[in-house]
């Protein structure tokens, strides 16, 4: 009853399934997966090689847990590919978060995909290929995003769940919401001084509760989950509020603040999520998916998720990370967020050539001039203005013209400022300034750009799918939504390889 013995002639030839079929054990072996079982009295049901077939193709297909099974149970590729018997029936769709959780907690949770990265280094694909590309695509989270009254109620609950004694507190100290109902409260909402009722009500719960149980010493085993529970619950009563107008803030009166929340947790359903803004116009909840593609392949040598806000997960800085891997200088293209100063000097520092779009430079006054009309020496640290004044470069990267500005024929094309013209300068100015020239007066550096950086949009449609069915995400937080993106470029590139002529030949991984 074997399925590739009696129908694997059907499976296509140069398709996943058939790959897999025949060298699952090599690519994914089962020592590479005996740290997730360290003990001795006994081994995972599902074998390690099949395991992870399964979670590649659910991956490269972008099924759920439980259409995974199905399409285990009922779909002959699938059994062909996995090694199993036409009657097979399967197992419970559990197990394969039981695997997820174990390759989260391991110390190497993204294996799968540095095992199609070794038979990537194993072809050669990539020899002679001094090219990556940087780029960054908003997908969105897999809950509702929240607002303060739904969020407040909701962290009320998850504490009256995971926090032992919560329960007696908020039943004999909260007035605020009936907390056995997960909805919003039926009050006038046209009625600003109602809302505001409510939301005094419910910060002051919270706040209560928290002081209550803050000093509460917990068992072990859910030490972390109850402080998780209280720390959330304390973000969220206040991130979103303010003192009433004609409050202190001590008399209890609140009302939702009248600005934005940096870092604003969106969902206590998933607390990584974040507002993001792609564009100045569109705006979308989730997180970002970052990868290193190489251009004339289509392969993804690198790649990380992560929250859509904060210096730390900026382009730039998250760009370095993906070229860490990166034993020999590279051509590194990117659009104009990888066009920074820090990470400029540090590509030059590494020794790789940055062909990036430069951010384009506004100047003080529409239509005068911008940074670039002023000749700069730093190795004098001196600056010059349009005018022939010049003057000094400060510690702080200033530079300051003051009084020269006075009766400057120029001036009205230079600064509106009474205290004359003043410049901000980045501590690597250098690399950008000369990153502005190159872009202007290089045509090589231009036409280089233009012929390989779109091709990383490729790669990106490959990882969102037809129509964009993969940018919606299926777990929460960063941890699992890495997890799963790094086993979808896994899919992805043994897809690119199979087409690109992948065989094995005496035991090693060759193009054909």
């Amino acid at each position: 009853m074997d399925a590739a013995a009696l129908v694997g002639h059907l499976v296509p030839a140069g398709s996943v399934f058939a790959f897999l079929a025949e060298h699952r054990c090599e690519v994914f072996p089962a020592v590479m997966f005996e740290d997730l079982f360290p003990s001795r009295t006994g081994r995972p049901s599902l074998p390690c090689e099949v395991a992870a077939s399964v979670m590649v193709l659910q991956a490269l297909h972008d099924l759920s847990d439980r259409e995974t099974v199905q399409a285990l149970r009922c779909d002959l590729r699938w059994k062909v590919a996995c090694g199993l018997a036409l009657d097979d029936e399967g197992f419970d769709p559990s197990t394969l978060t039981y695997w997820r959780r174990r390759l989260a907690k391991s110390n190497n949770p993204n294996r799968i995909f540095d095992a199609v990265r070794t038979v990537i280094a194993e072809t050669g694909v990539l020899q002679g290929k001094t090219r990556r590309a940087l780029d960054s695509v908003v997908l969105d989270d897999a809950v509702a995003t929240q607002d303060t009254v739904t969020q407040l109620i909701a962290a009320i609950r998850r504490v009256r769940r995971e926090v032992p004694g919560a329960a007696a507190v908020i039943a004999a100290q909260c007035r605020a919401h009936d907390y056995d109902d997960p909805g919003k409260p039926a009050i006038a909402w046209a009625d600003k001084a109602a809302r505001e009722a409510l939301v005094s009500a419910l910060v002051n719960d919270a706040t209560t509760v928290v002081n209550t149980l803050a000093d509460n010493e917990f068992d072990e085993d859910i030490r972390d989950k109850a402080s998780q529970a209280l720390a959330l619950l304390a973000l969220i009563a206040g991130q979103d509020v303010e003192p009433a107008e004609d409050s202190d803030g001590t008399d209890g009166r609140w009302r939702i603040a009248r600005k934005v929340t940096t870092d604003r947790v969106i969902s206590v359903v998933d607390p990584d999520a974040r507002h993001i803004h792609k564009t100045v116009h569109k705006r979308q909840d989730g997180y970002k998916a970052h990868v290193a593609v190489e251009p004339d392949t289509g392969l993804f040598t690198d790649g990380r998720l992560a929250k859509g806000n904060g210096s730390n997960n900026h382009e730039s800085v998250i760009g370095l990370d993906l070229l860490a891997q990166e034993n020999e200088p590279r051509q590194v293209l990117g659009d104009s967020a990888y066009g920074t100063g820090d990470m400029r000097a540090e590509l030059a520092g590494q020794g790789h050539t940055a062909i990036i779009k430069p951010f384009p430079l506004r100047p003080a006054v529409p239509g005068g001039f911008t940074l670039d009309a002023f000749t700069l020496n730093h190795h004098d640290r001196t600056a010059t203005c349009p005018g022939g004044v010049t003057r000094s470069i400060t510690s702080k990267h200033k530079v300051v013209f003051g009084v020269a500005c006075r009766g400057c024929p120029l001036r009205e094309r230079c600064t509106t400022r009474t205290d004359g013209r003043t410049l901000n300068l980045h501590e690597h100015d250098a690399h950008l300034r000369r990153a502005r020239h190159d872009w202007r007066e290089n045509t090589d550096l231009l036409t280089t750009y233009r012929r390989h950086r779109p091709m990383v949009e490729r790669s990106i449609a490959w990882l969102i799918g037809p129509k964009g069915r993969c940018r919606k995400l299926r777990y929460r937080g960063v941890r699992a939504n890495n997890q799963w993106l790094h086993t979808r470029m896994a899919a992805l590139n043994l897809r690119r390889l199979l087409n690109l002529g992948l065989d094995r030949i005496d035991n090693i991984w060759a193009i054909a």
